[in-house]
């Protein structure tokens, strides 16, 4: 079956967050897709939609067979069904986890730059956002082992953030290096939040490893949050999982999750995500090919024609991570400086952490021209930064 990424879509007057902007504005910001579905789950909702009645709704076997089934297959790692409780996102669920595991005043650790609602999930709960900055050697990010080391150690240091892969650096992490994070984040106590929301959106050939996969001693020191949502582009429907093998972790996320109401499906919510993980997989493998040439297009153009620019290599997520760094004032402004001249509305490195000063982030996950469009408001936003800084 084919599936055409190529048709642009009209999401103006839809209420959609991505699309409320200018008139003349080309949003490629927040993570959102400007694809339709796949057909599969849109059949499913259409037919849930047709039954006419939408009461309370429990959680079927059908939706945790859908996710083992998935995670066995797709990425090699057997879950147990009693490990698995729904949530209606990955963000309450960190939220929830951050009220349930820590306390006030505590320091919840994160490698940035890294993707900015996290800080709002600590910060909104009172407690302190640690950064541990990742190094970033030319165009390769890594782990700065001693520095890690050192803020897991401090004593209100309790929880901390993995994203797996990164956003917005685009990284999958190896089994060498989770291992590494679990083994240091057990030796002091510190529990492990792993998000793996975009851990299907790996470039084609490429595959991620799930945190809790490693080893006993990640397994057993962690709490893994996965949705279709960012695979499928389903954000509006409120549909994810938590994933805990511990039995101490899992009740207490378990609670933390129900105290806070965020534990009920609805019927759209697990609709959506069976019919995404037991019919959605063509769609899925055909999207990535197209998302990776989309990179590549990127990729070209900034390396042919934008020299002031450098563009941090990427195997998963549809984010690419620019470094603006080259350009006048460090490029410290350039954000708002290309969305205000010429409506390309990307986003500033610095709400990824003090480590995205002078880095912007694109989302390259639209039909072809509008790439083609965004690349041309770039160029031009360029030359107009260097032209009114220089």
């Amino acid at each position: 079956m084919s599936f055409d990424f190529d048709r642009v879509i009209d999401r103006r007057g839809s209420d959609a967050l991505k699309w409320d902007i200018g008139e003349k504005e080309l949003p490629m910001w927040v993570a959102d897709m400007d694809f339709e579905t796949a057909p599969a789950i849109r059949q499913a909702l259409a037919e849930r939609v047709s039954h006419g009645v939408f009461g309370y709704s429990v959680v079927p076997d059908a939706w945790y067979d859908a996710y083992l089934s998935w995670w066995e297959s797709r990425h090699h790692f057997p879950m147990e069904k009693e490990g698995l409780i729904f949530c209606t996102g990955v963000i309450p669920a960190l939220s929830s986890a951050v009220r349930k595991l820590t306390t006030p005043g505590e320091n919840v650790l994160l490698q940035t730059p890294v993707y900015n609602t996290f800080f709002n999930s600590i910060k909104n709960n009172g407690r302190n956002a640690l950064e541990c900055p990742l190094k970033l050697d030319g165009t390769t990010y890594s782990i700065d082992w001693e520095a890690f080391e050192q803020k897991l150690s401090d004593p209100q240091t309790t929880l901390f953030f993995l994203c797996n892969p990164h956003n917005p650096i685009g990284k999958i992490w190896d089994k060498e290096t989770l291992g590494r994070i679990g083994a240091l984040c057990a030796k002091y106590g510190v529990v492990v939040i792993s998000d793996e929301i975009h851990c299907d959106l790996c470039d084609p050939g490429k595959e991620y490893v799930p945190f809790a996969s490693v080893s006993e001693v990640c397994r057993d020191n962690s709490i893994t949050c996965i949705a279709p949502s960012k695979t499928f582009n389903l954000a509006g429907l409120q549909s994810a999982a938590v994933y805990a093998a511990n039995p101490f972790l899992r009740h207490k996320i378990w609670r933390a999750l129900n105290t806070d109401e965020v534990a009920e499906g609805n019927a759209f919510a697990v609709t959506a995500a069976v019919a995404a993980f037991t019919k959605g997989a063509e769609w899925l493998d055909a999207l990535r090919e197209y998302l990776f040439e989309n990179k590549q297009v990127v990729a070209s153009r900034i390396k042919e024609t934008l020299p002031e620019l450098t563009l941090i290599p990427s195997e998963a997520t549809y984010l690419l991570w620019i470094d603006c760094r080259a350009l006048p004032k460090g490029g410290s402004d350039f954000a708002s400086f290309l969305r205000k001249e010429t409506g390309l509305f990307l986003t500033k490195g610095q709400v990824y952490g003090e480590a995205g000063a002078g880095f912007v982030r694109m989302n390259i996950a639209c039909p072809r021209s509008l790439i083609e469009d965004g690349l041309n408001r770039l160029s031009e936003g360029v030359k107009k930064y260097r032209e009114t800084y220089e």
